[in-house]
């Protein structure tokens, strides 16, 4: 229960298509992603948010969102932002590919709490003024990992506002948008189209490995303004690695289907009760609206890893490790442990049970 990959079965198809087009490994893939891929998705973005973009100048297929969201840093972030060295800011607990992004640039990154108190998202507003002024770009992730919570329509107009105001970009982790317990998450792109924001001001990454189960896939994909995808083709022109042809064609499909998603999110769904019943009764315990995964309140997130490796053979994620140390602040995700609930029902119960008994 310590690492957030998919256990749930994906399609049959995927294979026999992938297989299909076996004979495709022989030609070099096609850079952006093939023209009926970047259709798919664009259609996809249109059926889920209500948003039509371009698919030659707004959509690029990425190996998987982790490439998109790393060299979205090496494409976007300046070299200085009013003069001076620019900041990038994220989330505290965060993924920490957004870290070494900012860092791999010469930026610097600022971890901004996303805590209890604030609703388990960063509040982004309450950044000094002069360091926003120096921001360059923001990493927010939502349904947020680890803490499963989702930002509404009124949390992206603020940081988009915000964002507006202080000229800088939005780079928004949705790769979880498609695991939800009731009601879709609002997408920053459906946000910023109402607003009638900067084109270029939201970037968004998304992903076939949570959606579909297919983390080894390696298949996502990034839109955005048409500049802010234009450089990002031109890096991985460079340094990328376009996705396999036989894959692409695989992800035309997947993008295309939804029973398999529905199906999968009603797995999740079952997942949520059940951890509702066995842990609903701890103080601070955090009921997921999306995500896999559980955010449980401890002592001390090292401890209670350790102790439960020991005595009962669960394996989950100090919170800590998540997040980043901050002089003069707490780690938030100190008091925290992570529970990956991608397991089967059962094995799932299981687990949460022993976690119950043995913490709680």
């Amino acid at each position: 229960m310590s690492i957030g990959e998919p256990k749930h079965a994906f399609p049959q198809w995927v294979s026999e298509t992938i297989a299909t087009h076996a004979h495709e490994f022989g030609k070099y893939p096609a850079n952006e992603g093939t023209p009926e891929l970047r259709g798919a998705i664009r259609d996809w973005l249109y059926r889920r948010y209500d948003v039509m973009v371009d698919p030659d100048t707004q959509v690029m297929a990425l190996n998987g969102s982790r490439e998109g969201l790393y060299n979205a840093g090496m494409a976007l972030i300046p070299e200085h932002k009013n003069g001076a060295r620019p900041v990038v800011l994220m989330p505290n607990p965060f993924y920490q590919v957004y870290m070494i992004s900012a860092i791999s640039v010469g930026a610097e990154p600022r971890f901004v709490p996303a805590t209890a108190e604030t609703g388990h998202l960063p509040d982004f507003a309450a950044v000094d003024p002069e360091v926003l002024n120096r921001t360059a770009a923001v990493y927010i992730c939502s349904p947020a990992n680890p803490q499963g919570v989702m930002a509404d329509e009124a949390y992206w107009r603020g940081l988009i506002g915000l964002a507006e105001q202080y000229d800088f970009q939005i780079l928004a982790d949705e790769c979880y948008a498609e695991i939800y317990r009731d009601t879709p998450p609002v997408g920053a792109l459906e946000v910023a189209k109402a607003m009638g924001a900067d084109p270029e001001r939201v970037v968004s990454f998304h992903s076939l490995s949570k959606r579909s189960n297919l983390p080894g896939l390696r298949s996502g994909f990034v839109t955005g303004g048409p500049d802010s995808i234009a450089r990002m083709k031109q890096l991985r022109a460079y340094a990328g690695a376009p996705v396999p042809l036989p894959i692409q064609r695989a992800s035309e499909k997947l993008w295309a289907e939804e029973t398999h998603v529905t199906q999968n999110r009603a797995l999740y769904a079952e997942k949520y009760e059940l951890a509702d019943e066995i842990l609903g009764h701890v103080p601070g315990y955090l009921s997921p609206q999306a995500g896999m995964f559980l955010w449980l309140p401890v002592e001390d997130g090292e401890a209670a890893t350790l102790r439960l490796w020991q005595e009962t053979g669960v394996r989950v994620l100090p919170g800590a490790y998540l997040s980043k140390d901050i002089s003069g602040q707490t780690n938030p995700g100190a008091g925290y442990i992570r529970v990956a609930i991608v397991a089967p029902l059962e094995e799932t119960r299981d687990g949460l049970t022993l976690i119950r008994d043995t913490l709680y």
